[in-house]
């Protein structure tokens, strides 16, 4: 009868004690840092020191044949008061943002309700046209894009049937920058499946009741599909912008930049400058400005998103 207590007590301090044991080693912030060392180690090594060191080059001539030789301001002054291709890559770059970003989210969504249906084989349906994207920026593709609008392409075959003859596409000024952004607009399927996620967060009783009350299909859209997309335009706008301000591989592999610079991108720009010229120190300046650009632009559309994002735990726009 006396050794029962002793039992009980050591049977408790066993509890506490692995209770003390597994809270030590489970809740021990080391653990996760070693989860996420090897991504902690590639973003010291392969991001962030990368941009500090770019930012030492912007004030430097550094060739990678020499050292580095600091001057100063020099290089960001002859990029604003010297440099004329800079400005009519910035100009065609801006030109591409403002009209592929648009077309590409309003395909994106359309396409979105489309497939937001219940049907036999609707997951089948949004693969295929997911793919697109899954291979749109690849060389392959740009290549095949690059055949598809040349002068014995596909696209001038096609218009021969009709007695319509053709040009080269990728060769004329009016026409080359056009080809890229339909090439970019062909690969809207990331887009699309976040619009398809976002579609299917409304909650249908509202086309119901206005349903109900006789809104149209067309009401619908723009009184209720519209607004409680809005966050999810939002991603998706800044998203696409950020990537289509660096945009490059299309242009360097179907235009180079050509013909008379009317596709030459900023980053087509920025990256002859440093591996064409070894101007690295100009490059690394180039690279800066843009991502000021590419920050100005995105808050602009995180100012202007008060007065067209709808938020729906803060019951109406964001304050």
């Amino acid at each position: 009868m006396r050794t029962q207590p002793t039992t009980n007590t050591s049977k408790q301090a066993q509890k506490r004690f692995s209770a003390f044991h597994w809270k030590g080693r489970w809740e021990s912030p080391v653990a996760g840092y070693l989860f996420i060392s090897p991504w902690l180690l590639g973003f010291l090594l392969l991001t962030l020191w990368p941009m500090i060191r770019s930012v030492y080059y912007s004030f430097t001539k550094f060739t990678l044949l020499d050292a580095p030789d600091w001057i100063g301001l020099r290089n960001y002054e002859r990029i604003f008061a010297d440099d004329e291709t800079f400005r009519q890559s910035l100009t065609v770059t801006l030109l591409f943002v403002v009209i592929s970003v648009p077309i590409k989210l309003v395909t994106a969504l359309l396409v979105a309700m489309l497939l937001n249906k219940n049907i036999k084989g609707i997951s089948i349906y949004r693969t295929f046209i997911y793919l697109p994207s899954l291979i749109g920026s690849s060389i392959a593709v740009a290549v095949l894009w690059k055949n598809i609008f040349g002068i014995d392409g596909f696209i001038n075959k096609f218009l021969s049937i009709f007695g319509i003859e053709g040009i080269s596409w990728i060769s004329s000024p009016g026409t080359a920058l056009g080809t890229l952004i339909i090439l970019v607009a062909w690969q809207f399927g990331s887009s699309m499946v976040i619009f398809l996620a976002g579609l299917k967060q409304i909650p249908s009783e509202l086309y119901e009741a206005s349903s109900v009350d006789g809104a149209s299909k067309l009401r619908q859209f723009f009184n209720i599909t519209l607004p409680m997309l809005s966050p999810v335009l939002l991603f998706n706008l800044v998203l696409q912008t950020i990537g289509s301000f660096q945009m490059f591989t299309q242009a360097f592999i179907i235009t180079k930049g050509g013909p008379i610079n009317s596709t030459y991108m900023y980053a087509l720009y920025l990256y002859e400058r440093a591996f064409a010229r070894y101007d690295m120190g100009y490059a690394s300046a180039l690279a800066w400005i843009l991502l000021v650009i590419i920050g100005i632009a995105t808050a602009l559309i995180f100012a202007s998103s008060r007065y067209w994002v709808f938020y729906e735990t803060e019951g109406g726009r964001k304050k």
